[in-house]
């Protein structure tokens, strides 16, 4: 979520109450795009990021120190020069733009108090940190821009400082009902509420729009609206981070009505929840990349095995003819006098079908010959058909597989789910070990060395059954072999790779609810998942078997309950255990 204004006024909030009348005791600049404020309070010291990264720009309070080159920039120096011992007047946010104003008190080389201003233009890549003096003029940035890079505003030192308003947008906290309901009313053919507002009002998201348009489900959109409007200006705010499927989606400072309870973390104070929700997000995106390395591995090892599979089966359809060559053989035994020295062919009495049979001679080798070379044609094929039929079965096999690893990479989502899924592919062979003893090479040792444990799913049915879905094979089977009873039921998507689900039935009948709940988890944590709808077999553990020596995930049934049922869990309780 970008900084959008009721972010921008949250944070100005709570930093207006933690560090006004606080002085500036150290300006460091750790990135080229950020500085690092330390302040000293009343009561407490704190340090202040400020971040005109353009990609993510932040500003937030944190207890982290971070390390700054050994000889300053010239912001900094000059940052040093003006606002270092510096008190801390306020912090405004102008018009609900995505702006912070810092201002500061201090004395000049004369000894005279003067005031400069600090402002942090939180606005993507058009984002910068601006020192202005008392009249508006800029005496440096943290990013110079020229003509070449701006022809609507130049920043740069000497040039006058003006605010870029956003052309035809109103600020949310000055717009009057008559004015609200006039641009709302005008625009109502023109586009959906949540995109007027976002078209017609500074700092407006689109997650904050949809949520006003959620709010006006039990109201008005006005009085919606002024919910929203109204917490802003008596700092009101309730920090909280939005989860989906246990992934944090997003945040808000405002109460949320498209969120359920249990996808709803609150926090103490703005800062934290600003920290917390790029951390994960940062932490995801790692896993995110780990997850794409690991996917083009196995994609590249997947098409490989496809084309080889392929190829198998065509030479496998080949052989088809090797019975032809048998009869060539031993109808050339039984008639071979028939045929002349010289010719090219020989026309004989099938025995097996009871029809004439034309057979295509070497004219340079006897019949005899002939059918020696016809004979070693069929056990060569013969034998080629033997071998196909082992190797592929044991390609599909590894197709199968990989395909299951696919899978566990959709499901995983934290380090140790990756690390499971990159053990497999250790003990498989897929990939080499690094760091790690190998599992097949060093014993018991190198096994411990590659254990990562990670948690399988865990849901609540809607009647109070406990549900367990693995996310990789690994977990697959530990579900189905070491947690789960013989008398609890499994659920697995029919015929593709999938999550192994569990409910644990406490030796009772189970409704049909759970039931149905237990086979959409089944439906969702499969390949099949987008396709909507997926059949589901189903069956009492205790006639799941794995065969000697398969592969992680794998096991066979021959007696199940099948349903066909949709893939949406919505509803369904996840336990965070």
């Amino acid at each position: 979520m970008a900084f959008d204004g009721v972010t921008v006024a949250a944070i100005t909030d709570e930093l207006n109450r933690k560090l006004t009348d606080g002085r500036i005791a150290k300006v460091a600049q750790p990135e080229k795009d950020e500085l690092l404020l330390t302040v000293k309070a009343a009561t407490e010291q704190y340090r202040l990021i400020l971040s005109a990264n353009p990609t993510l720009p932040l500003v937030y309070l944190t207890e982290e120190n971070k390390i700054s080159p050994a000889t300053a920039p010239s912001f900094t120096m000059l940052l040093r020069k003006h606002i270092q011992g510096g008190r801390i007047v306020s912090i405004t946010q102008p018009d609900f733009e995505r702006i912070i104003v810092i201002e500061v008190e201090h004395l000049d080389e004369m000894g005279d108090l003067c005031r400069k201003r600090l402002v942090v233009e939180l606005m993507g890549k058009y984002s910068n940190i601006i020192l202005i003096d008392d009249k508006d003029t800029i005496l440096d940035s943290i990013r110079h821009v020229n003509a070449m890079v701006s022809s609507v505003r130049e920043v740069l030192p000497g040039y006058a400082y003006f605010i870029p308003v956003q052309e035809g947008k109103k600020d949310p906290l000055k717009v009057t009902e008559d004015e609200f309901l006039a641009i709302m009313n005008s625009g109502l053919a023109q586009g959906e509420p949540a995109d007027l507002l976002m078209r017609n009002f500074r700092g407006i998201s689109p997650m904050l729009a949809y949520e006003i348009c959620e709010m006006a489900s039990e109201s008005t959109l006005w009085q919606a609206f002024c919910d929203v409007t109204d917490r802003v200006r008596n700092g009101d705010f309730v920090p909280q981070m939005l989860y989906e499927n246990g992934i944090p989606k997003d945040y808000c400072f405002v109460p949320v009505a498209s969120y359920l309870p249990q996808d709803i973390v609150k926090y103490d104070n703005v800062s934290e929840l600003i920290l917390s929700y790029y951390r994960e997000k940062e932490k995801i995106s790692r896993s995110r990349q780990k997850t794409a390395d690991l996917r083009a591995i196995v994609k590249t090892i997947l098409e490989r095995d496809v084309k080889k599979y392929d190829l198998q089966l065509k030479q496998l359809k080949d052989t088809e003819k090797m019975d032809k060559f048998r009869v060539y053989g031993e109808l050339l035994h039984t008639y071979g006098y028939t045929a002349s020295p010289g010719d090219k062919s020989v026309t004989v009495d099938n025995y097996y079908t009871g029809e004439k049979l034309t057979i295509p001679l070497d004219e340079t080798l006897s019949a005899t010959e002939n059918a020696a070379k016809y004979f070693d044609r069929y056990n060569k094929l013969k034998r080629t058909k033997e071998a196909l039929t082992e190797l592929i079965v044991q390609v599909k096999e590894e197709i199968d597989h990989l395909e299951s690893i696919l899978s566990a990479l959709d499901f995983a989502t934290t380090e140790e789910d990756l690390s499971e899924v990159k053990r497999e592919l250790i003990e498989s062979g897929y990939i080499r070990a690094k760091g790690v003893y190998s599992a097949r090479n060093k014993g018991k040792a190198g096994r411990e060395k590659l254990r990562f444990k990670s948690k399988p799913l865990h849901y609540i049915s809607s009647d109070g059954y406990h549900m367990y879905v693995g996310k990789n094979n690994y977990q697959n089977d530990e579900l189905t072999f070491k947690v789960a009873n013989g008398g609890d039921w499994w659920f697995h998507a029919k015929g593709m790779p999938g999550s192994h689900v569990i409910v644990q039935t406490k030796g009772e009948e189970i409704p049909d609810r759970t039931f149905e709940e237990a086979a959409r988890l089944a439906a969702h944590y499969s390949k099949g998942a987008v396709s909507g709808k997926v059949e589901i077999d189903y069956l009492k553990r205790k006639d799941v078997k794995k065969p000697n020596g398969a592969k992680p995930g794998y096991v066979i049934y021959y007696t199940n309950y099948s349903m066909t049922i949709d893939t949406d869990i919505d509803g369904i309780e996840l336990v965070e255990d």
